[in-house]
Parts: C-alpha cells; sequence; structure tokens
C-alpha cells in the first residue's frame, strides 16, 4: 500500500475536515461515546462540566468537552453500519493519518469508543429497562466483507456458523466481540450478551407489514443459538475496532422484549438513566 492517498480516496472539506464528520483532529477526545440519535448528543453533553466544541454534518453532531476535569467527546453517527462505515473510516483519519499531507502516521494513536444505544431482546429471561453490554456480537448486514483484511473467529463464532440454519444469509456473516479492558468498566450491568446486528429495522428484525419476513421464528432461532439482544450498529463499530486498532464497547439499554411483546413503559426516563449509568463508569 501506498503511503500517500490520492484525493478521491481521503476526501477533505474546504478547511481540512473530513469530509462526514466535518472534524479536525483537535475536535475529538481520546474517549468518545457514539449514539445513534443526534438529538441525544445534547441530552449526554449537558452532563459535562464544559462543552467546548460543537460541530455538525448531515446526521454527524459531535460535542466535545470536559467530564471531571477528563476530555471527552458525544458523536452521533445516525442508524445502520453503512453509517458505523463512515464513522470509523474518518475517526480513525483523524488520528491516524496527517491529513494535510495525506499519509500515514508512523505511530499508532487508539480511541476509547463507547456504544451508548437501545435495543431489543430476543431472550424472553431479558428484562426490560436494564443494561446490557456486548460481549460477542455477528453482523448479518455484510459490510466487512468488503475489507480484505479482516478475519475474527472465537469459540461463539464457530458454534454459530455451524449452526445457523439460513443458507441465503449465512455468507454475509461476520463477527467481533467488545474490547476487554473496557469490558471491566461495567462488569456490574444486569447482562453480558451476545448481539445480532441487522440491515435494517422491519424483516431483518422479524417484522411483518405488506411484506413477509424470512421465517416468522427467525428471532426464536436467533435465541437459540445464544443470541440476547439485536441493534443495528455494532458489529461494524467492534470489528472497525479490531482491524484498526481502536478499543470499542457497547452499551444498551434493554427498551423492548420482543418474546414477551413487552415495551418499556417510559424509555425516556430508560434513556436518561442509560446516560447517566454510563458516564458514571467512564469517567468516575
Amino acid at each position: 500500500m501506498l503511503n500517500k492517498l490520492a484525493a478521491s480516496e481521503l476526501v477533505l472539506n474546504d478547511d481540512g475536515s473530513v469530509y462526514h464528520l466535518n472534524l479536525l483532529p483537535e475536535d475529538i477526545a481520546d474517549k468518545i461515546i457514539l449514539v445513534g440519535d443526534p438529538d441525544r448528543v445534547p441530552k449526554v453533553s449537558k452532563y459535562f462540566d464544559k462543552v467546548e466544541i460543537k460541530k455538525n454534518k448531515r446526521e454527524f453532531y459531535t460535542h466535545t468537552g470536559t467530564l471531571r476535569g477528563e476530555r471527552i467527546s458525544v458523536m452521533s453517527t445516525g442508524i445502520g453500519t453503512e453509517n458505523i462505515d463512515i464513522v470509523m473510516n474518518e475517526l480513525d483519519a483523524l488520528v491516524n493519518i496527517d491529513l494535510k499531507n495525506k499519509e500515514f502516521k508512523s505511530s499508532h494513536h487508539s480511541l476509547s469508543l463507547f456504544r451508548m444505544g437501545t435495543c431489543g431482546s430476543v431472550n424472553p429471561d431479558v428484562k426490560v429497562d436494564n443494561m446490557l453490554v456486548t460481549q460477542n456480537v455477528v453482523g448479518l448486514d455484510g459490510l466487512m466483507n468488503f475489507y480484505q483484511d479482516y478475519q475474527f473467529e472465537n469459540d461463539f463464532s464457530k458454534k454459530f456458523l455451524d449452526q445457523f440454519p439460513y443458507e441465503k444469509v449465512k455468507s454475509m456473516l461476520y463477527f467481533s466481540e467488545w474490547s476487554e479492558e473496557l469490558s471491566s468498566l461495567y462488569s456490574d450491568a444486569a447482562y453480558h450478551g451476545n448481539t445480532a446486528t441487522f440491515p435494517g429495522f422491519y424483516a431483518p428484525q422479524g417484522r411483518q407489514l405488506r411484506l413477509k419476513a424470512l421465517d416468522d421464528k427467525f428471532l426464536e432461532t436467533l435465541n437459540e443459538l445464544g443470541i440476547t439482544n439485536f441493534e443495528m450498529e455494532t458489529s461494524a463499530i467492534y470489528a472497525f475496532s479490531k482491524l484498526l486498532g481502536h478499543k470499542a464497547i457497547t452499551v444498551n439499554n434493554v427498551i423492548a422484549n420482543r418474546r414477551r411483546g413487552e415495551f418499556s413503559a417510559d424509555h425516556h426516563a430508560s434513556e436518561k438513566n442509560l446516560i447517566e449509568w454510563v458516564l458514571d463508569r467512564i469517567i468516575k
């Protein structure tokens, strides 16, 4: 691989910021909270002692400031792993590429990434309004198959692949796992589980409106294969972190149990509890 990047490979804005995130290297902290919803960014940053930077472009909103004297950022990613492809590559570029000269830096810089989201559970024993930390994740979106160097295998992935019954989907699967270093921050979570990341909200998550899903028992089958919950971003966050040398962990608040047909009685209160619970453990 050539060290010098072509202008078409690393697109920058007129001010030298990365194209989609609209950020310069000095705009982010080493600890970054990733949320899906742009409206959640100010809900998180209001807990900061001070907010120094507020930038946005499209669905990507970033606030950087300090919390208990330590620098921290919160950024919205929007929905889906296709957005995570943008977020992870551009965050890595901010710390590991000389943007001015478009050259790779000689020393590697590692970020700590904390996804803070909501999820649904496929395990009937998981109660809503509780924190669930993702240990293993399977991506059903196929994204990492476009990257030449990505390989990951562990006991969970081998067992899951061996028993996964949907041949039409099987070739898209890829796997990853949490940062063990960051997982120690959340040892007191109500649940530690295995997450499935889906490429859509309706049929991929077993919902049926006018179109039929692949299988009426899809969510039950996933639970039988060891899946605890599902959402739409973690597989790419974990996989890119492994590939690019960053640390990542996902904490989701369970707002729905699909197997029991339950939904959080007050998901706004549940969201507030999630934010406070996560922040208290990132920076004590």
